[in-house]
C-alpha cells in the first residue's frame, strides 16, 4: 500500500544556490517539533517556535511545494548542521 502525504511542514534548504538556479527540485532538511535529542537532530528556533531540524530525514522535493519563506538560520547553526551531515554521511 502506497500512502500519499500531503501534509506540509516546514524546511531547511539545504541545496547550494548553483543547483537551486537551474534545478526543479531542492534538496530540504525538515523540521519536528519533536524535541526528543538525537545525534541527527539540531535545534533550532524559527518563527518564535522551538523545533529540531531533522537531518535523518533528508530529502528532495520540486520546488513548487515551496510555498513560502521564514527566517534564515544563523551562522552557528548553519556551522552544525553541516558537521552533522558530514559526520553523517561523509565519515
Amino acid at each position: 500500500m502506497v500512502v500519499k502525504l500531503k501534509k506540509t511542514r516546514p524546511c531547511v534548504i539545504i541545496s547550494p544556490n548553483e543547483l537551486n538556479k537551474y534545478l526543479k527540485t531542492i534538496v530540504v532538511v525538515p523540521m519536528t517539533t519533536n524535541l526528543n535529542k538525537y545525534p541527527t537532530r539540531i535545534s533550532v528556533k524559527s518563527n518564535g517556535k522551538n523545533g529540531m531540524m531533522a537531518i535523518d530525514q533528508i530529502r528532495t522535493i520540486d520546488k513548487s511545494r515551496i510555498i513560502k519563506t521564514f527566517d534564515k538560520l544563523k551562522n552557528s547553526e548553519i556551522r552544525k548542521l553541516k558537521d552533522v551531515i558530514r559526520e553523517t554521511f561523509v565519515d
